[in-house]
């Protein structure tokens, strides 16, 4: 009997993990969640839920059923978890953070009955090291691979109502959200031995993911982010609202291609077709497409939310135009977006600006200086 274990229930979850289980073929779906609710919705449901998938032409829905739902809060529902957990053969955590490791005592319980079990574990967290990190929590196995994953696909959660609003189900009748994830499934995991007999389906293997996740980061994420912000100072609530701003979108290709597509292809030079400039191009504009994907309707409050974080050392804007600094490019597109996230964050006095990067950034050293410099020009735009 083979056994698909996930570990949360967000869009991610439904949409990949246990869609791609589900049409693998396996017998056993088994799921820990914390929400009582849910959790009652679904075992009312006999199991079932349905997901919503938006195409660039339509939203279609998609039906998964034999799913078994337990919340390890619970001790006999933790006991289940432990005794699946045993005999899981592909698992995916598809958490809020990897902050949430912490609480999967059960996981390592069930992974230290059947130790020598060959399992294949999918961290799905938005973290280039989950897998590791996940592993510091739960400890490792001979024959369990706890793998990273790159996860390019946009998705949102809707209320009930919302749902009600557009016309498409709940997960199930009873259930207060639906999700709504785009099509695209290509998902990228780590390469190890014996993954070409995994089941889980829609998910591709590279040797080193590193290259992939900085394409996400400093590709799609840098350039979904400058993009909202433009929409929100337009007062745009949708994403899909920008699709009809030529200029706007041709400069965003701009920062995507010219900008960081070159730096990306500069320093992964060789490792993939992505990493051409045909390749990067592509990639570049399949993605703008599905960011103003109207069936998606994405908000801009959620692409724009947490900009402390995105305008951290490591992260969407200040990473990637450290990245581009790095090939000898200079990120002119990508500064214009810092300093309008920066005045929408820290307010219009340039002192407090700056004080408010080196807070953030905790250093400020001669790079930290440089990537100032390449922003401080675009602040007299904003101000």
């Amino acid at each position: 009997m083979k056994t698909f274990l996930g570990i949360g229930l967000g869009p991610i979850q439904t949409s990949i993990f246990l869609d791609g289980a589900f049409r693998g073929g396996f017998d056993r779906l088994v799921i820990a969640d914390v929400d009582t609710a849910l959790i009652e919705s679904i075992r009312a449901n006999d199991g079932t839920i349905r997901i919503n998938i938006a195409s660039n032409t339509e939203v279609t829905t998609e039906t998964i059923s034999g799913v078994e739902i337990y919340n390890p809060t619970v001790p006999e529902e933790a006991a289940k978890l432990v005794e699946a957990a045993a005999m899981a053969d592909e698992v995916a955590t598809a958490l809020p953070s990897i902050a949430f490791f912490k609480h999967l005592g059960w996981l390592k319980e069930g992974f230290g009955k059947e130790p020598d079990r060959r399992r294949f574990v999918y961290a799905a967290e938005n973290h280039n090291h989950a897998a590791e990190e996940l592993e510091k929590e739960i400890g490792s196995f001979a024959n369990t691979q706890t793998l990273n994953t790159v996860i390019g696909k946009m998705s949102c959660i809707f209320p009930a109502e919302e749902c009600v609003r557009r016309d498409i189900p709940t997960l199930t009748p009873d259930a207060d959200r639906g999700h709504l994830v785009e099509a695209f499934n290509k998902i990228l995991i780590q390469s190890c031995d014996g993954l070409s007999e995994r089941m889980v389906q829609g998910l591709y293997d590279k040797p080193d993911l590193l290259p992939f996740e900085e394409a996400k980061l400093y590709g799609h994420n840098a350039v979904h982010l400058w993009l909202g912000l433009y929409a929100q100072q337009n007062g745009a609530l949708f994403m899909h609202e920008m699709a009809d701003e030529v200029d706007l979108l041709a400069w965003a290709r701009k920062a995507f291609v010219d900008e960081s597509g070159v730096a990306l292809c500069k320093k992964w030079a060789g490792v993939d077709e992505l990493f051409t400039s045909d390749g990067f191009a592509a990639y570049a504009d399949d993605l703008l497409e599905r960011m103003v994907n109207p069936y998606l309707t994405d908000r801009v409050d959620r692409v724009c939310r947490d900009l402390e974080r995105k305008l951290s050392w490591d992260d969407r804007l200040i990473g990637t135009m450290r990245v581009v600094l790095s090939q000898d490019v200079f990120p002119n597109v990508f500064a214009e977006g810092a300093a309008k996230a920066a005045v929408h964050l820290f307010g219009k006095d340039v002192e407090k600006i700056r004080a408010g990067f080196e807070a953030l950034w905790g250093v400020w050293n001669e790079e930290a200086t440089f990537v100032w410099l390449q922003i401080a020009p675009h602040l007299r735009e904003e101000i």
